[in-house]
This record gives C-alpha cells, structure tokens and sequence, in this order.
C-alpha cells in the first residue's frame, strides 16, 4: 500500500498520540524519537515504508518482560492475514494474540508460552515459531552478513507488500537498558540512514530511528544462551507451507 503525505499525518496521529508516550525512559542523543517533530518528518521522507501502516495496525504492547518476541510475531502475522486461530476472549473473531500464538501443535514443539516466559527466545528459535505457521522464514545472523548486505536486504523487504522484518539485537548496543530484544523494522529513511524501530516494550521505550549501523553492530553480539549473534528475521508469503531458510 502506497501511503501520500496527506494520508500519514492521521497515521502518525493514530500510532504515536494514543498512549505510546506513556511514561518511557528517556532515549540517548545517538537516536530519533518517533514520537517528535524530527522523527515524522523521517516517516513523511522515507521511500521504504511499506511495512509502516500494517504495522502500525497491528502495533501491540509484548504482555511481559520476556514476551518481546511473541508480541513481534503476532504483529507480523496479523499484518500477513495468516489464518489466525480462534480467540475465546473476542468470541466468535479470529486473531493471533499473544495467548493463542502457542495452541498451534507445531509451535508447542519448537518451544512452550512457559519457555518464553522462563528465558525469551534465541533468533534461531523466533524463525522456527514463525515457520511453525504458514510462513517463509530466513535467518540471518548478524555475523554472516555485512552492513551492506544487512541496509540492502531489509530495504528492499520495506520497499514492498505482505513481508516484515523482525530485528533481534542488543539493547546497550544502541544506548538502552538492559540486554536483548526482538521489534519488528517498519520504514527506512534514506537521508539519514536509519531503519524506524516499532519498539514492542511501549511501556519502556518509544519506537525510534536509529542509525543502520549502529543496528547491525548490536545484532552482531553474541546471544550467550545460544552461543551466536542476534541478527534479523524476513518473513514472506509461502506457496508450500511452513519453510525456514538459515
């Protein structure tokens, strides 16, 4: 979907003036606040946005500390038109929540909500969930591709429909607290070079811009639960079912 300057201003009102300020921490000097003058402006700049609007959409906040990862999928396949799973809660409507996400047999083997909730999830297990629906999935992890293949790959994955990004990295690498995290990459602005990050912890921080490579030197730290980098996730339709490419 093709978004004009007149369309994205109520967008933007939408997203960023409904309760996404909140109470965050406060953001360091080496990122851009979406929620500003300069951080719109950005949006209202950038070519590479298609991921922007269905996104925003289906914008959630993750349920708990751990579930970063969960919030990020259910996102992503929600702005997919995935077949989504019944949702006792919303009666007779079907959506993925992050409840729901795990009654799928073929999720429950890759790892439980309980696992989550005990330790997140490694960037190998985020492909293997998203691959346990109806999904393409490559991996990649952040040292295996170089700047250049990292701004080029997920540029082009905002540049058209129906994919995503999802971006798992480390925190302090970017100037924030704590350690790893998973949120979904919406829009590119090229000017700048930076990637628009629809942070799902809304509760801590604001969705920023933060500079592409400042994002690939925090995907290329090592996740010391699984022993490799974090890195980033592309998911695309998929003619032959469940697929994931490492």
């Amino acid at each position: 979907m093709n978004l004009n300057s007149s369309v994205l201003p109520l967008i933007l009102t939408v997203l960023i003036g409904s309760g996404v300020k909140a109470q965050t921490l406060d953001i360091s000097e080496n990122l851009v606040n979406f929620n500003s003058a300069e951080g719109e402006s950005l949006l209202l700049e950038s070519e590479a946005r298609q991921d922007y609007f269905p996104l925003s959409i289906q914008f959630v906040t993750q349920n708990n500390l751990a579930y970063c990862g969960v919030a990020s999928i259910v996102m992503v396949l929600n702005a997919m038109s995935i077949e989504a799973p019944e949702a006792p809660e919303y009666r007779n409507y079907r959506i993925f929540t992050q409840e729901n996400l795990f009654n799928n047999p073929q999720t429950q083997q890759v790892m439980t909500a309980e696992d989550v909730r005990r330790g997140g999830m490694t960037l190998e297990q985020l492909g293997l969930l998203l691959a346990s629906y109806s999904v393409r999935v490559e991996v990649h992890y952040g040292s295996d591709v170089t700047l250049d293949e990292f701004r080029s790959l997920v540029v082009e994955n905002l540049q058209r429909s129906d994919n995503f990004v999802l971006v798992n990295y480390s925190r302090p690498s970017i100037g924030q607290e704590r350690g790893g995290h998973i949120s979904p990459i919406a829009a590119y602005n090229e000017a700048t070079d930076r990637f628009l990050v629809l942070d799902v912890a809304r509760y801590k921080y604001p969705p920023v811009w933060v500079k592409v490579e400042e994002l690939w030197e925090a995907m290329k730290t090592l996740d010391s639960v699984s022993g490799k980098t974090r890195g980033f996730v592309l998911i695309s339709p998929s003619l032959s079912g469940n697929e994931v490419l490492f």
